[in-house]
């Protein structure tokens, strides 16, 4: 083998290994985990080729420092990917919750449209006609009527 060919091998090798590091970095490596706590506006299953599942959160609070005193809302976009998680944001509308999200610096199609990906869910205020119970083997808590 020449030179040159050796050369080219090594230089192709590392292209490969560097391009590898960055498609880990950009879309597998978790780069914050974090919960927030609102209300849910919408939460819908959208997409044309891959279907993802898309909300969003408004969270209320005292923090506009523009003007005193003033309420300012803000809203938290998010992808859920597990099937289960989002059952339990179909029945926890209408109620505050507390999400657990894991934030990726890049996004996939089949993940979501949004760097932030829900993988678990808390009630966090539960409305008076319905009673807060607990799913043993998933550690999430839901909505639902005890039967």
């Amino acid at each position: 083998m020449t030179t040159s060919a050796k050369i080219l091998t090594w230089t192709s090798v590392a292209a490969v290994l560097v391009l590898a590091v960055y498609i880990f970095i950009k879309f597998f490596f978790v780069y914050a985990e974090g919960v927030n706590e609102g209300d849910i506006n919408y939460f819908q299953k959208e997409g044309f080729l891959f279907k993802t599942y898309e909300g969003k959160m408004i969270q209320s609070g005292l923090k506009n420092s523009k003007v005193q005193g003033s309420i300012q809302s803000n809203e938290f976009h998010f992808s859920v990917e597990d099937e289960s998680v989002a059952k339990v944001l179909n029945e926890g509308a209408n109620t505050g919750v507390k999400l657990h999200w894991k934030r990726y610096l890049g996004t996939l199609p089949w993940r979501g449209n949004s760097p932030f990906v829900v993988d678990s869910v808390y009630v966090a205020k539960a409305p008076a006609a319905a009673k807060k119970t607990a799913t043993p083997d998933s550690g999430l808590e839901h909505l639902g009527n005890d039967r």
